[in-house]
């Protein structure tokens, strides 16, 4: 009788995903809840939980050393804090009517239904894998997740071939170049875009092409995969487009990822229109009282444009994990949406965006003006100071700040965040001049570069008034 007691005044939490979000919302949920008050049931398909997959491309260049390292908590880390994680467990279907889900151990196949009072998902995103012939070969590698990490470096093992290709040039792309030209490949992109890094316009995209050419990366735009072409023994040997053909030893597809919400869809749940989950500032998926969502498989707000997004980045995945926990334990918390910041590197080379691109803010139905400007990452007589390229948009007429993307050298990336800051904000480029920034010669000029771009965009702004 006291079990039975125990049971119906005790909730069961029911994770599934075990990475970012799903364990910041257990381990959250955990710390205002205790074992007595909520039973919390894990399910990981995979080997491993709470890891940065976006240290993939460091470990397989050899920055990292294992993967061990790339581990913010182990499963028994999650175990010790009384969270029952079920490794290599997959759920394969949802029962939303019935609160259970249905689990299947993906190494012996037996199947289980749990059920649930509060449902968190958090399934992440699948690698885009275009139907091409050969794209399933050995060989032909995917880098969402640490299991894809160890079996590409498997396969370099065992391939005496010294020859990559990679085939997309958004982040992963780029990174995984960076990774084999650190191992001493030939490295050849072939990217189905204008210019490497959509994420940037098309202009900034053009230095991180000249960067990467520089560093002997053989860079292929306007290319379109037909055939992942295959030797006698089944691997792949060579990746085929409309024009031309690349001989490979090891092909990795860096093409963008998309939500993994198959079990949300089969159950009804709502989707956005890039097909990921739907969910109001709590992280509840909408119309659901007891589900929530987060990480990879959700959409979120741009504060910018104000339209819904899809990004994949495990800063967003832990805020909305920690949100979800916190909700989950009895406290209130909401994530209030993005600006699209993002930072990444080819060698020395420094890439960063934050806000609209000139595409984003036309979708938008956004009238803009857009500066450049060139300066240097410290005093220009300082040793070491080295040239950036900064971008800026601004709304036309109100002098908003709309987007900035910065490309450079040492010091560069990190200044998006000024940007990223006004931009959260609604500061104007004429606001963000008066920004009380830190100087000295060896960090910045007197005008930091992101406050030259402010102070030419707020004359072309002003100058458009008139």
């Amino acid at each position: 009788m006291s079990m039975s007691r125990a049971r119906s005044t005790r909730e069961r939490l029911v994770v599934i995903g075990g990475d970012a979000a799903g364990m910041s919302a257990a381990s959250q949920a955990r710390r205002l809840k205790g074992p007595d008050e909520l039973e919390i049931v894990a399910f990981e398909r995979g080997h491993f939980t709470s890891y940065s997959a976006c240290g993939i491309p460091y470990w397989v260049g050899g920055d990292v050393a294992a993967p061990e390292e790339l581990i913010a908590r182990t499963p028994e880390e999650h175990r010790e804090r009384d969270i029952d994680l079920r490794m290599r467990t997959e759920v394969v279907e949802l029962d939303v009517a019935g609160g259970r889900v249905r689990a299947r151990d993906v190494d012996s196949g037996e199947e289980s239904w749990t059920s649930y009072d509060k449902l968190v998902i958090g399934t992440g995103a699948r690698p885009i894998r275009p139907e091409l012939p050969g794209v399933d070969a050995p060989g032909v590698h995917g880098v969402q997740t640490l299991d894809d990490g160890q079996a590409l470096l498997d396969s370099l093992a065992r391939t005496r071939g010294r020859r990559a290709v990679v085939v997309g040039a958004g982040y992963i792309g780029v990174e995984m170049a960076e990774a084999f030209v650190n191992r001493g490949y030939e490295v050849t992109v072939v990217n189905r875009g204008t210019e490497p890094m959509s994420t940037l316009d098309p202009d900034m995209g053009r230095l991180v092409h000249k960067a990467m050419e520089g560093l002997g990366i053989t860079m292929v735009n306007d290319a379109r995969v037909t055939e992942l072409r295959t030797g006698d023994d089944g691997r792949v040997q060579a990746v085929v487009t409309e024009d031309a053909e690349y001989p490979a030893d090891v092909v990795v597809l860096g093409i963008g990822v998309r939500p993994e919400t198959t079990l949300a869809k089969a159950a009804g749940l709502p989707l956005g229109q890039h097909g990921g989950l739907l969910t109001d500032l709590a992280m509840r998926v909408r119309g659901h009282e007891n589900i929530w969502a987060g990480g990879d498989c959700v959409e979120v707000l741009d504060l910018v444009s104000g339209q819904e997004r899809h990004i994949a980045l495990g800063t967003h995945a832990n805020k909305h994990g920690q949100v979800i926990g916190t909700n989950v334990g009895g406290g209130y918390a909401t994530f209030p949406g993005v600006v699209g910041t993002a930072v990444s590197k080819v060698c020395d080379l420094e890439i960063a965006r934050t806000g609209l691109r000139e595409k984003d803010a036309h979708r938008a139905g956004l009238q803009f003006e857009a500066v450049t400007i060139e300066s240097t990452s410290r005093a220009g007589y300082y040793p070491e100071a080295s040239l950036m390229t900064v971008k800026m948009l601004a709304e036309r007429r109100t002098g908003r700040l709309l987007g900035v993307q910065i490309v450079g050298r040492e010091g560069a990336a990190k200044r998006v965040d000024i940007a990223a800051v006004a931009l959260t904000a609604r500061m104007t480029v004429e606001q963000m001049t008066a920004l009380d920034l830190g100087y000295a010669p060896p960090f910045s000029p007197v005008w930091d570069p992101v406050l030259v771009a402010a102070r030419k965009a707020t004359a072309k702004v002003q100058a458009g008034m008139r």
